[in-house]
């Protein structure tokens, strides 16, 4: 039995939103765990599946935050494990109030202009409707994202683009569309590689897995 000095932690509704984007039990169970080894013993995960590994990463800044708002509640400056990184600078007044909202699933809006705001109802619907999917909500974290990609200079019309050229792409149809979920398409890299005109259906040879 592994040894942990934490008693217990708080499960937040992000985590069940994005645990409800997977659809195998295996890929849930491989988050679940990642999430649980690292609030308890600070292990970071590792070999975790490409979309898994999205689901963890989305949440990763808020399950850390978690991790160190414990240490700095009862004075440890470990769980079980060494730290994997190295130390970073004080956070600033500010930061730690943003933390502790971020572990209460209190993420702030950010009401910075964009080129054009994204109808998130309009975006799941075209999702659910192109890969004949059932997905019921886009989360707020995944929101974020996507306004995260507009601010990179990311369009409306690239990101639908992405979504139809994924439709035509090969490797893709053989895993019956089970990685074009709304998460992968708030990822940089899915636009990129994706959200151009010249991305088509063999000129895109991007495996998630690879």
């Amino acid at each position: 039995m592994k040894e942990t000095k934490r008693k217990g932690i708080s499960f937040l509704r992000s985590y069940f939103d994005v645990l409800n984007e997977l659809e195998t039990d295996k890929d849930k169970l491989g988050f679940l765990m990642a999430v649980i080894n690292k609030q308890f013993l600070n292990e970071d995960p590792e070999e975790l599946s490409f979309i898994v590994n999205l689901c963890y990463q989305s949440q990763r800044h808020q399950i850390e935050s978690s991790v160190k708002g414990w240490e700095r509640a009862t004075s440890n400056t470990l769980l079980t494990t060494p730290p994997t990184t190295p130390p970073t600078t004080p956070s600033t007044p500010s930061q730690e109030e943003e933390e502790k909202e971020e572990e209460k699933g209190e993420v702030k809006e950010d009401n910075t202009p964009t080129a054009k705001a994204l109808d998130f109802d309009k975006l799941l619907t075209y999702i659910n409707k192109t890969f004949s999917r059932k997905y019921k909500v886009i989360n707020k974290d995944t929101r974020q994202k996507y306004k995260a990609r507009q601010k990179e200079g990311y369009t409306s019309e690239d990101i639908k683009r992405a979504i139809d050229n994924c439709k035509r792409n090969e490797f893709h149809i053989e895993k019956n569309f089970s990685y074009c979920t709304p998460l992968f398409f708030s990822q940089s890299k899915t636009l990129e590689m994706y959200g151009t005109e010249t991305a088509g259906k063999k000129s895109n040879t991007y495996n998630p897995q690879g």
